[in-house]
């Protein structure tokens, strides 16, 4: 039990501070995972935090317009720069485009004393 714990806790990456990003602003972080390294975003939405592998569900390609530029220009969708691909933020899911119904691989996220950390998410 204990070494869950401790793979766990090896797992977590704190990838920013509470209040660091405003709405509609998105930040790209790594992680470790079972000895591959992921890219994924951190993204800020009506208040909330949510953070997904930077993988487009239609091809596995980083979704980025220019370097952690995920959102549309009103801020309303995240959206990959490849072929259209369209992200509800909150949820992950593709709304519009070649991926539709798909969902971005989730990251799980903690928020404790005002540090965000990000985890390895399920294969």
């Amino acid at each position: 039990m204990e070494s869950d714990v401790k793979k766990k806790r090896g797992r977590r990456r704190l990838v920013a501070r509470v209040g660091e990003l405003e709405h509609g602003t998105t930040k790209k972080f790594h992680l470790k995972c079972q000895g591959n390294t992921i890219e994924a975003l951190l993204v800020s939405y009506e208040g909330h935090l949510y953070a997904y592998v930077n993988r487009c569900r239609h091809i596995s390609l980083s979704m980025d317009w220019v370097d952690n530029h995920f959102f549309t220009e009103d801020r309303r969708y995240l959206i990959c720069a490849n072929h259209g691909a369209t992200y509800e933020p909150t949820t992950g899911e593709c709304v519009w485009g070649p991926c539709f119904g798909a969902f971005l691989q989730g990251v799980p996220l903690k928020i404790a004393g005002g540090e965000i950390f990000a985890f390895c998410p399920e294969d």
